[in-house]
Parts: structure tokens; sequence; C-alpha cells
């Protein structure tokens, strides 16, 4: 992976959290109307959003810090990050949308878990650079 592939991935996941953002402020708002959760499941929707597109810049960090030295790291922040959105923010997604709580919910930290190990693995790629 090269410097403007890990850009790329950032664009692209930067991307969707917009996108996703934007469903969540008019399509999902206009669905839950007569949902009586409709307030929590927005807010899951908003966290994930939040998450998302943090995380979407925090892949191009990596890109920046990607050279000779610094390569497996950057490149394995850019994995934990990629891998931390999906879980994390995808769980969220898919309660807001009325996946079971008790099924999808355990996900969550697990990818809460990839996003701090993706900040670990891009501290040690700026520190190797």
């Amino acid at each position: 992976m090269t410097t403007d592939r890990l850009i790329a991935l950032s664009a692209i996941l930067g991307l969707f959290a917009v996108a996703l953002g934007a469903f969540g402020a008019h399509g999902l708002r206009s669905s839950l109307v007569d949902a009586i959760d409709a307030s929590e499941r927005i807010r899951w929707w908003e966290t994930g959003a939040h998450y998302h597109l943090a995380h979407a810049l925090a892949c191009g960090l990596a890109a920046w810090t990607y050279d000779r030295r610094a390569s497996r790291a950057a490149i394995t922040s850019a994995i934990l990050f990629t891998i931390g959105i999906v879980l994390f923010a995808g769980s969220l997604y898919a309660m807001a949308l009325g996946a079971p709580r008790g099924i999808v919910g355990p996900i969550t930290p697990l990818g809460g878990v990839s996003l701090m190990a993706g900040w670990i693995a891009l501290a040690v790629a700026a520190l190797r650079r």
C-alpha cells in the first residue's frame, strides 16, 4: 500500500461518512417519526457518523506518516481504523435501522478497541518517521 492508496482510502471512507450522515439527517429522521425509540436511534446514527468521519481523516494521517521506515505501522493503523469504522460505526448504523441491540450491540466495543489500536499504530508510525 502506498501513500496514494492510503489517501484514496481516507477519501472513500470520508465520502461514505458524509453520505451516511446526510441520510441520517434526512432519510432516517423521516422514517423514524413514529418510532418510540427514535431519538435513541438517531443518537446512535449520529455517533456512528461522527466516529466514521473522524477516523476517515485519521486514515489520511496514516498516509501522511507513510514512508519506508514507518510503512508497516502506517498501513496497520489504516487497516485498524477501517475495521473499527466497519465494526463501531457499522453496528451503530445497524441498530439505528432496527437491528437487534442484543446481537449487534456487543460488536460496537470491538470496533472501539480497533479504533484505539489504530491510534497506537499511528503513534508508532509517527515516531518511526
